[in-house]
């Protein structure tokens, strides 16, 4: 059992999360075609949770600011397997509003001191001091700051942190709403049913380092409980879940509404640039393909799909949506220089979408294996049926030659796919003198066990 779980994890199938830090990416609802920011998504398990909701519509831009973070983000992204995925890289608290009508959900899982991770992680009490929280808080407060500026009015902002610190929490929604009377809370325990939880906190004492009273008044009056009553009752509105109560990792979680009829400022730019003014995007950002290309993998495959990138040799299947974000208007993050679309810049975009064609000198090479089930709907050219036999002789290791398989591939050389006759499988291969499994060891070994076959076990030191 123990390999079988390795392998739904390495393929993608499965993603290990503790259960409380779920919780986010529920209580948000992102909806097929929503466009949707993860503020912080290192190391990416809500990116993936929330790609889930997507369906295959829409997008999750995934930010990350940490570069020993953010290849992590890619990686488990790309394990996944989701179209919808876009990985950029930014401060946070300074994402430029692409595009600029904003996002539709927003999770801010903010950094925190991890006070509510003390069961899996009990030396975080060695090292924990009351004055993290307050050093955090102003962190905290500008990235959800920034998240009601890029929201569309009636989109919906998650925040949380795996923290039980009310001045990393309570401390940081009541700010925001003293803030912007345009954000309210919806009740999260409604979102939530049935979750074990309790109501925000309304009122917290000060403390100092040992663990004492302050009696003194706090220069940051942004920790200090509010004195508004309507605010106190907002803050019931948010949920804790405490590490005593479910015998597991505590949370918290607000859930913030941005007005529809939210009143935006109009900004006067004060630069309007012109195309030719622009710096053109880095070369390793993605860029939609040229005609040729797409005419290239049409005649080979039967393939029309409009939302292809390319980056390198790598040809991206991202959405419709992606598309709208490069193609749109945008201001830079100080908000007052505007910057046409048809173009990436300002946003720094590490990743998009799902890797699926691999090309050698400007000619198709190959189907890549992660994207192949994904495709065969979708294209008509490059596919062949087979019999179940033979799709266990190649899971079994065993490569024959073509023509012992059918004369049609005898004729074919290159990347192909194989689909199984009453097509509950489908095998990426590569057809030279013998036909060869285009899949990792992981994907053979859960397709083994699928189909019943015996396990192989796999030395990973070869």
């Amino acid at each position: 059992m123990k390999i079988i779980l390795a392998a739904l994890h390495e393929t993608g199938r499965l993603t290990r999360q503790e259960a409380v830090s779920m919780i986010p990416a529920i209580a948000l609802d992102a909806k097929p075609g929503d466009l949707v920011l993860d503020m912080c998504a290192s190391p990416g398990s809500k990116t993936t949770q929330i790609a889930e909701h997507l369906e295959g519509r829409g997008v999750v831009m995934a930010n990350e600011i940490a570069n020993s973070r953010i290849n992590t983000l890619v990686a488990n992204t790309k394990r996944h397997g989701s179209i919808t995925p876009m990985i950029v890289h930014h401060d946070g608290r300074f994402i430029p509003k692409v595009p600029k009508s904003g996002f539709d959900k927003i999770l801010v899982d903010a950094p925190c001191t991890g006070s509510a991770t003390t069961r899996k992680n009990p030396d975080v009490w060695k090292k924990w001091l009351p004055s993290g929280g307050k050093t955090l808080h102003k962190l905290q407060l500008e990235l959800l700051v920034k998240a009601v500026n890029l929201t569309k009015p009636g989109g919906r902002i998650v925040y949380s942190t795996c923290s039980l610190d009310p001045i990393e929490n309570e401390a940081v929604i009541s700010e925001i709403l003293k803030l912007d009377e345009g954000i309210s809370l919806s009740p999260a325990s409604k979102l939530l049913t049935k979750l074990p939880g309790r109501n925000g906190m309304t009122d917290w004492p000060q403390l100092d380092d040992e663990g004492n009273i302050s009696k003194g008044t706090e220069s940051n009056d942004s920790i200090i409980p509010p004195i508004n009553n309507s605010i106190k009752e907002e803050l019931k509105k948010c949920l804790r879940i405490w590490n005593d109560d479910v015998d597991a990792g505590g949370f918290f979680v607000a859930v913030l509404e941005k007005n529809i009829d939210y009143g935006e400022l109009k900004v006067d730019y004060d630069k309007i640039l012109e195309p030719e003014k622009i710096k053109p995007d880095e070369e390793n950002f993605p860029q939609p393909i040229k005609s040729e290309i797409g005419e290239l993998i049409f005649e080979t495959l039967g393939w029309d799909e409009k939302s292809l990138w390319r980056r390198g040799k790598s040809i991206l299947w991202s959405t419709p949506e992606a598309k709208e974000i490069w193609e749109s208007d945008r201001s830079k993050r100080s908000g007052r220089t505007f910057i046409p679309g048809k173009r990436w810049r300002p946003l720094r975009v590490i990743h998009l979408g799902l890797i699926s064609i691999k090309l050698q000198d400007e000619k198709l090479e190959r189907i890549v294996g992660k994207a192949a089930p994904k495709m065969i709907d979708n294209i008509k050219h490059g596919k062949s049926i087979v019999s179940s036999e033979v799709i266990d002789k190649l899971l079994n290791g065993i490569e024959p030659p073509a023509y012992e398989i059918s004369l049609e591939l005898n004729k074919i050389r290159g990347g192909h796919i194989l689909i199984e006759e009453n097509e509950k499988t489908c095998l990426p291969v590569w057809i030279g003198g013998r036909v060869s499994l285009m899949i990792s060891e992981q994907e053979r070994r859960i397709l083994r066990a699928k189909r019943n076959l015996p396990i192989l076990i796999i030395n990973e030191e070869e």
